[in-house]
């Protein structure tokens, strides 16, 4: 084909697939300028571990100012685009509001994200310090970004949270809605692959490893045959559980218990009671009592990994 021919069949396949962005109406959110937020955010949040020269402490607050002005003037930008796309009344105005509160989050998101930091360095035994946990380990950006992609959501801001949470997707391997509630001192060792849904709650001093899923059983589905949409389906973690290497949590009546552990490659669809340890023996399930400060260590060989 020449390429006068290759544009016409694009251009009549823009007419027919769809897929295009509403170019004669409301724009879409940019996703480079996502993605800088994204980025402004992780400065702001850590102020002189991402930039490009040494930052002394009299510039902190020219730089905390450039940052919120930053992040502060796209955020409200993109979330007019996505008010727009739903069709919300006073798109402008909402958005200014809507920035701003998003904004006046972080301080907070700051204590909660330190604990995570606190988390990783307690929670493995490679790690030297704190900043080489901030720089060099992807639990920190994806639990970051989804923390403040937890924000936009709540504020029922449409599109965003997802662009934000995907950004650190794409960079780590992990992948965590931004629907989910996750409580403090949470650390995902090695992250690759870990799976966390919309409707998932996690407690406090959580520790997951690479590959865990907590998912859904299955959809529900209307009399049409599409998914019902906005009801619980993923599960909930209690209080100071470790779930260990490519174990599967389905459902949104499945509970872990408090000071619980799950081991490698389980694939549960129950729940598990506070201070049990869930492994494979022999290919069957086992959920028993766990005993006082009991690990995983002295167990692995009954597992199926």
């Amino acid at each position: 084909m020449k390429l006068d021919e290759i544009k016409a069949a694009l251009l009549a396949s823009y007419e027919t697939d769809g897929g295009i962005n509403h170019l004669d109406g409301v724009n879409l959110p940019s996703q480079e300028s996502v993605n800088e937020i994204a980025r402004d955010c992780m400065h702001l949040l850590f102020p002189g571990y991402f930039e490009e020269r040494n930052l002394s402490k009299s510039e902190v607050p020219a730089l905390v100012e450039t940052m919120l002005a930053r992040i502060g003037g796209r955020l409200q930008v993109e979330i007019e685009k996505s008010l727009r796309f739903a069709r919300h009344q006073d798109p402008q105005d909402r958005a200014r509001s809507l920035a701003m509160a998003a904004l006046g989050k972080i301080p907070e998101l700051r204590k909660a994200i330190r604990t995570d930091v606190e988390a990783a360095y307690q929670g493995d035994p490679a790690a030297l310090s704190y900043e080489e946990i901030i720089l060099a380990y992807p639990c920190v950006l994806a639990i970051s970004l989804q923390r403040f992609a937890h924000v936009l959501y709540d504020l029922a801001i449409p599109l965003l949270p997802r662009m934000i949470t995907e950004f650190a997707h794409e960079r780590t391997g992990i992948d965590i809605h931004p629907g989910a509630r996750i409580g403090t001192h949470f650390f995902i060792d090695h992250g690759t692959g870990v799976v966390i849904g919309e409707t998932a709650t996690i407690g406090a001093h959580v520790k997951l490893y690479q590959g865990v899923t907590l998912g859904a059983k299955s959809f529900e589905v209307d009399a049409k045959g599409n998914p019902v949409k906005g009801v619980k389906r993923h599960p909930d973690i209690g209080d100071h559980v470790t779930i260990y290497a490519h174990a599967t949590i389905l459902g949104g009546d499945t509970h872990i218990g408090t000071n619980s552990v799950v081991g490698g490659n389980v694939w549960l669809l129950e729940s598990v009671p506070p201070n049990s340890i869930a492994y494979f023996k022999a290919d069957d399930l086992v959920i028993r009592p766990r005993q006082k400060k009991e690990a995983l260590v002295g167990y692995v060989e009954d597992w199926v990994i």
